[in-house]
């Protein structure tokens, strides 16, 4: 819990300025949190596609957030869909939530860049809310994090849900192998030129998460983008039984995204 850890950290200043200074600054941190989450909601979007004819008429495939002026949205490369049919009229879009009520905003692919699995999406109508980007040097291992998105999609209605995270460790995104016979020409390519560096969390993330920002709970500003999870069995499992293992992409691959449009 962020109190404890807070007294944990200020045991020491205790002893010294008295218990009640340190009491203060530890309540002050755990309650930051609530008050970033709803300044963080309204840029928070669903990404999927807009088919008049099909029932739902609105899928949802994963979550964006809103950056820069407010019509850029930021999602995972592996959310946007890789064809649409246009024969009948299938559009990709963002869906907004709003209380109960939702809203389905059309957009377009800027850009997408597979080796990161990110997209730039650019929206249509007027701006939406948007997020501060923070620095690679923002982010620490041992930090407390939190991200927003749709973990369970449209299944219960579009609502935001937040969770807490630890960023676990700075680590390449080239997993292990045990032996040379589990290795594949793929995994080949990658430990033959710098690894991507990924940031790796404690904390549980499930398939509708793609996509959410990874926030510092005092600030709000985006550190990392939510791309993946660890299963421990089939896919089918991230949910019944997820890991509490989830992965993030580092803020500057975003910041790189952005100077492409």
């Amino acid at each position: 819990m962020p109190v404890i850890r807070a007294l944990h950290r200020c045991a020491r200043a205790t002893i010294l300025l008295g218990g009640a200074v340190c009491l203060s600054s530890a309540l002050a941190a755990s309650g930051e949190l609530p008050r970033t989450v709803a300044a963080v909601k309204p840029s928070i979007v669903g990404v999927g596609t807009y088919l008049k004819t099909r029932s739902p008429a609105v899928t949802f495939n994963g979550t964006g957030f809103v950056v820069d002026d407010g019509l850029s949205v930021i999602t995972n490369a592996h959310v946007v869909p890789a064809i649409l049919d246009s024969e009948k009229r299938e559009v990709l879009g963002v869906v907004i939530a709003r209380g109960g009520e939702t809203e389905f905003r059309e957009a377009s692919v800027v850009t997408i860049d597979k080796a990161h699995d990110l997209a730039l999406l650019r929206l249509t109508g007027a701006p939406l809310p948007a997020l501060a980007l923070g620095q690679d040097g923002d982010a620490q291992e041992g930090m407390d994090l939190a991200f927003t998105g749709f973990p369970l999609g449209m299944v219960l209605g579009l609502h935001h849900a937040t969770h807490r995270a630890t960023l676990a460790a700075i680590t390449p995104i080239v997993l292990p192998s045990l032996s040379s016979r589990t290795l594949d020409a793929r995994m080949i390519a990658q430990l033959q030129r710098a690894p991507m560096q990924i940031y790796q969390l404690d904390g549980t993330a499930y398939p509708g998460n793609s996509g959410s920002p990874v926030y510092d709970p005092a600030t709000g500003k985006v550190i990392a983008v939510i791309n993946m999870t660890m299963i421990k069995g089939l896919k089918e499992t991230a949910i019944t039984s997820p890991s509490g293992i989830s992965y993030a992409i580092p803020v500057r691959h975003v910041r790189d995204l952005l100077q492409r449009k």
